[in-house]
């Protein structure tokens, strides 16, 4: 997967799909069935969730 970060573009893993409110990446994440997230893991170990628009498969 690819998405964009704060220095650019990253590349990585999806860990999970999120489809509840919980914590994850370091903050609360708002999620449903209807309105997913997805917990992803850049290749240099960094966590960050991002909404499904926002990710491009690779």
């Amino acid at each position: 997967m690819r998405w964009s970060s704060h220095g650019g573009t990253a590349t990585g893993e999806v860990v999970r799909r999120i489809t509840g409110d919980t914590e994850a990446g370091g903050r609360t994440v708002r999620a449903s069935g209807d309105e997913p997230q997805y917990l992803v893991r850049s290749d240099n170990g960094g966590e960050a969730v991002h909404k499904p628009d926002a990710l491009t498969k690779i």
